[in-house]
């Protein structure tokens, strides 16, 4: 996993993302908002290993309403 963004429409019009990023472990993971033009803004920043974050990619996408997409910047 190189990097892997997940995106979920907000009612504002805005992006809420997920970014994993790393190929090897540590993976990082990034969890934020972004509505252009604005800044990307950071919400949640941590370290995962492989198995725990495709586990959480799973859950987000399963339960959370976030569909891969393209990188937002």
């Amino acid at each position: 996993m190189d990097s892997l963004w997940l995106l979920r429409r907000s009612m504002d019009g805005g992006t809420d993302y997920v970014l994993f990023r790393g190929g090897d472990e540590p993976v990082e993971m990034l969890e934020g908002y972004h509505l252009p033009p604005q800044m990307p803004f950071i919400k949640r920043r941590k370290w995962l290993n492989r198995a725990d974050a495709k586990s959480c990619q799973r859950r987000l996408e399963r339960s959370e309403g976030y569909r891969h997409g393209a990188p937002l910047f």
